[in-house]
């Protein structure tokens, strides 16, 4: 019997393969489900995935339940400011619908007590990641990105075939 215990565990750099493997997976099943089919490579690309995870103050956790990997995230921690962000998040295939991504996010939250701000972002097709930050983690819409506002922190192409999102923010 299991106790649907989720916990967090840094992941280790021989784990980052399949970590990154199992994010682009999870990534897949929103954007073929959108747009049929996955434009040019894998979402996000690998070199994107790679900047995230190697970004000053970054942090690859892998999400445990009973010990076993059911997903990760990325999360970029700023030690002076402790406004954090929220970079990558994700629940392996087949791992959805079961409450383990609020779990998730509450034991990242629990892990970094300090936090002053959260920010996040999803691309604006992700209605199930829209009401997964707003109506569960407590996140609000602080702003949309489109064509006339262009994400300023995203200087070069979007790996997807449109250039539509939210940003979010939680106030610890």
């Amino acid at each position: 019997m299991t106790s649907d215990t989720v916990t967090l565990t840094v992941a280790h750099p021989d784990d980052l393969p399949l970590f990154k493997r199992e994010l682009q997976e999870a990534f897949a099943v929103a954007v073929i489900n959108e747009y049929g089919e996955l434009p040019d490579g894998p979402i996000p690309y690998d070199g994107d995935l790679n900047s995230s995870i190697n970004a000053p103050g970054a942090v690859a956790l892998r999400i445990l339940l009973d010990g076993k990997n059911v997903g990760g995230a990325v999360v970029t921690i700023d030690q002076q400011t402790h406004h954090n962000t929220l970079d990558l998040f994700f629940l392996n295939v087949g791992k959805h619908g079961q409450g383990l991504g609020y779990k998730a996010w509450l034991a990242i939250e629990a892990r970094y007590p300090e936090t002053v701000r959260w920010r996040t972002h999803t691309p604006y097709f992700e209605k199930r990641n829209i009401h997964f930050y707003v109506n569960k983690c407590g996140f609000k819409i602080i702003s949309f990105f489109n064509a006339k506002h262009p994400d300023p922190h995203r200087p070069g192409p979007s790996d997807l075939p449109d250039d539509e999102g939210f940003l979010f923010e939680k106030v610890m």
